[in-house]
């Protein structure tokens, strides 16, 4: 079983990815962060991608899309918080090439 990321561990690795654009959810014990993009099927294509990573590491966010946005939220069910499963997708969620019509928000 997977385990829950300590105080200590969470305030690490959040300190690294807010700098990314991840935001902390306390009340869900989880991470979010929203993208645009200029069309919803480069949103789509991105998607796509997205979900390849999650399922080489057998792990699936939480996915919001309406148009050309995208809201993520990654969180452990299972673990019922933030895991090292959870730190793992987002940094490989950011290594995603982002064309200049893509940003965060």
């Amino acid at each position: 079983m997977v385990e829950l990321l300590t105080e200590d561990e969470r305030n690490i690795m959040l300190a690294e990815l807010e700098q990314s654009g991840w935001t902390y959810i306390d009340e869900k014990d989880s991470l979010a962060k929203s993208f645009k993009f200029k069309n919803f099927i480069q949103a789509l294509g991105w998607l796509v991608e997205v979900g390849l990573i999650s399922e080489k590491l057998n792990h699936h966010p939480e996915i919001h899309n309406v148009y050309n946005r995208v809201i993520l939220i990654l969180t452990t069910h299972s673990a019922k918080g933030l895991t090292n499963l959870d730190i793992r997708l987002a940094k490989r969620i950011d290594k995603l090439r982002v064309s200049p019509d893509q940003t965060g928000v």
